[in-house]
């Protein structure tokens, strides 16, 4: 991938169900090659345009085998960023639905306690 504007180049690399990229680097003989300015790419990021609206209108331009844009779309999943890092931790036990994953869950305020307050009692109960 490449984008103009700022001259930034990546190697994108699908292998072994781990996508990794190489900032400052490009394969010596690509599967393709997207060319877009960053602004562009942003706009793709942030959800306010597709990268077949950036290509279409010329602003993006791919050079190799279009197809492997299919391959990797078709990878990525809808994540939640408020996963249960353990299982059984998600506060009220329910599902959170795609449409509120990003919203913020108000409870009531918990005052967090110094180190000292949380370790002492500890130490005392052990008999130290």
């Amino acid at each position: 991938m490449v984008t103009p504007d700022n001259g930034e180049r990546f190697v994108v690399e699908l292998e072994n169900a781990t996508l990794t990229n190489i900032q400052g680097f490009q394969a010596p003989n690509p599967d393709l090659v997207l060319t877009i300015d960053r602004s562009d790419l942003e706009a793709v990021m942030g959800g306010t345009k597709t990268i077949e609206e950036q290509i279409a209108s010329g602003r993006a331009r791919l050079e190799g085998d279009p197809t492997i844009l299919g391959q990797l779309a078709s990878l990525m999943v809808a994540f939640d960023p408020r996963f249960e890092v353990l299982p059984g931790t998600r506060a009220g036990g329910g599902a959170v639905s795609p449409a509120d994953a990003l919203q913020a869950a108000i409870g009531p305020v918990v005052a967090e306690q110094p180190r000292d307050a949380l370790i002492r009692p500890a130490l005392l109960a052990a008999g130290c």
